[in-house]
């Protein structure tokens, strides 16, 4: 099975690391365009002696030595790079599934649109911002796109009573209850969380949840206890404009514009 993953941070390396030590991961790609730098230290498996070095390439040995089988390829390259997005399309297109380890919007859109054009399955996790739980999705072909996810979570969530909602989709974001980092045990509860989805969707075994929140800790106005799990099924918004579904429009552009006009009624 080859695994395209894009991001080898504090997350993503945990995530990277379970995975390949299964067996049935026979070939992983890495999309990771960062440095290691002095600051990522305290949350990283990467040594201090690494600092300064392409995080793309300190995964790649990290995986080399633990599996001397495994077929590892490195890009230590933007995915939003307009000028790589042939090679990226065709990553995508020769892989099994997809895991996203990243903390930008841009490069989730990115990720989403070269998975569901290539018709991969794929997972994405998210930290919560001072590791008071987390996020993790999967996406699979003919399901709702990461927008439709993403969209639907934002209104549950402001519709609650409670008061300021978790900024789920910005793991570096503020919020007021917990505005510290993660630390290394929070990422790696979800990040842990994060591969035994992904494993699922390698197996072909998809989750009955479009998204798992998981509570780590209780915060007054965002979570009533820690250790909770909520599931959500959602499904694809009906107006998106990335996988909505839409009328075929017949070969006759004139007709199908008068048909839609006819229903409209009389002027």
């Amino acid at each position: 099975m080859h695994l395209i993953q894009v991001g080898a941070g504090s997350g993503g390396i945990v995530v990277l690391d379970l995975l390949a030590r299964d067996p049935a991961v026979t070939r992983v790609t890495v999309v990771e365009p960062d440095v290691y730098k002095p600051h990522n230290v305290h949350r990283h498996l990467f040594p201090p002696a690494a600092v300064g070095r392409p995080k793309a390439d300190l995964a790649a040995e990290w995986l080399r030595q633990m599996r001397p089988d495994l077929a590892v390829e490195t890009v230590s390259a933007d995915l939003t790079d307009p000028a790589r997005q042939a090679d990226f399309a065709a990553r995508a297109a020769g892989c099994d599934v997809g895991v996203c380890a990243v903390d930008n919007e841009p490069a989730k859109f990115a990720f989403d649109a070269l998975m569901r054009t290539a018709g991969k399955p794929w997972a994405l996790g998210e930290v919560l911002s001072g590791g008071i739980g987390g996020w993790v999705h999967r996406f699979v072909p003919g399901g709702p796109c990461y927008g439709c996810v993403a969209s639907h979570l934002q209104r549950t969530v402001a519709e609650e009573p409670a008061g300021p909602a978790p900024d789920y989709s910005a793991p570096g974001g503020p919020v007021p209850e917990a505005t510290v980092p993660a630390n290394k045990a929070s990422i790696g509860v979800i990040a842990s969380l994060h591969a035994v989805v992904t494993l699922d969707l390698l197996r072909g075994q998809v989750p009955e949840f479009t998204s798992v929140l998981f509570s780590l800790a209780r915060v007054p106005g965002v979570f009533d206890e820690a250790f909770r799990t909520y599931r959500f099924r959602i499904p694809r918004a009906p107006g998106c404009l990335v996988c909505g579904s839409r009328p075929e429009v017949g070969g006759d552009l004139d007709v199908a514009v008068g048909e839609a006009l006819g229903r409209l009624g009389p002027g």
